[in-house]
């Protein structure tokens, strides 16, 4: 397991209930977390309580505000700025959790005395974007919503990152992967972010567990000759640690490097207690 347990603009305050109380930098939210399957007070009474996302039996759910919220802000990790905003289906434009993985990547590619060359698929709002770009990396970041890629160039801004090299492409992943090894483009360091369905631009269905190992295997054709990294995170709670160890070990069994797979958590202010909040696993190259 690791820990997210280093923020301080982030708390998570409170869980149970199938409910989650965090603190975004002054701003306190209630969402729901299938994981928290726990007991708790009612979190809803909280009297810190600013926003709440319910969800309605016909799908889907709404935000409903107590106080004055401000439609976005500004949060920092350490020396990574990230714009929050409570969106649909429960999102904030964040997973604070993943700052277990922005430090790994940032102490690989800081140590690696070379250039580094980093493809991010499914990569969202840019959390690990803007941490490899602050690492001194070059990025490529890929994501099928052309919405959170302007998102992500927004927290690139917030880093002071703008004059970075970063590409910014909306597409299909698997389909721009493919047309990667057409070119022979080359990347030391992959992450990937899938979620657990999705569709692409052009209405691609995706299924991580009819998707993920092909992909994988594919994106070991863009690896360079000394890859750094290949990081991937689910959120399936079907996928566990190894599985995810598992699919890179296999598809990856060319490479000469080390596997790691952990369950990622983070850390709240009840005593005792973290949130799991799904897997990762690594792939680190021999020579870095």
């Amino acid at each position: 397991m690791k820990l997210a347990s280093e923020w301080n603009d982030y708390k998570v305050l409170a869980t149970g209930n199938g409910e989650k109380l965090e603190k975004w930098g002054d701003v306190t939210l209630l969402r729901p977390e299938p994981q928290a399957i726990w007991k708790s007070e009612d979190l809803a009474n909280r009297d810190d309580l600013d926003g709440i996302y319910s969800r309605s039996a016909s799908g889907g759910g709404q935000w409903d505000f107590r106080n004055p919220v401000a439609e976005s802000w500004v949060i920092s990790y350490k020396d990574l700025k990230f714009k929050i905003k409570p969106m649909g289906f429960k999102h904030t434009g964040l997973f604070p959790e993943q700052a277990v993985n922005w430090d790994k990547m940032r102490e690989l590619i800081e140590n690696a005395g070379r250039d580094i060359n980093v493809l991010n698929l499914f990569a969202y709002t840019g959390g690990a974007t803007v941490a490899c770009l602050k690492a001194g990396a070059a990025v490529c970041h890929v994501d099928a919503s052309k919405g959170m890629v302007e998102r992500a160039g927004e927290n690139v801004k917030l880093s002071g990152l703008e004059d970075r090299p970063v590409r910014y492409i909306v597409d299909d992943c698997f389909k721009f992967v493919q047309r990667e090894v057409r070119r022979g483009r080359k990347y030391d360091a992959i992450i990937m972010d899938p979620p657990s369905y999705g569709r692409g631009p052009n209405g691609e269905m995706w299924k991580i567990e009819e998707g993920i190992y092909d992909l994988v295997k594919l994106c070991g054709e863009v690896l360079s000759e000394k890859p750094l990294f290949f990081l991937i995170n689910s959120y399936t709670t079907g996928l566990q640690p190894a599985v995810l160890g598992n699919i890179l070990s296999s598809a990856l069994s060319n490479l000469e490097g080390s596997v790691e797979a952990y369950e990622v958590c983070i850390k709240t202010e009840e005593k005792g207690m973290v949130l799991p909040c799904g897997a990762s696993g690594m792939f680190i190259g021999k020579d870095i």
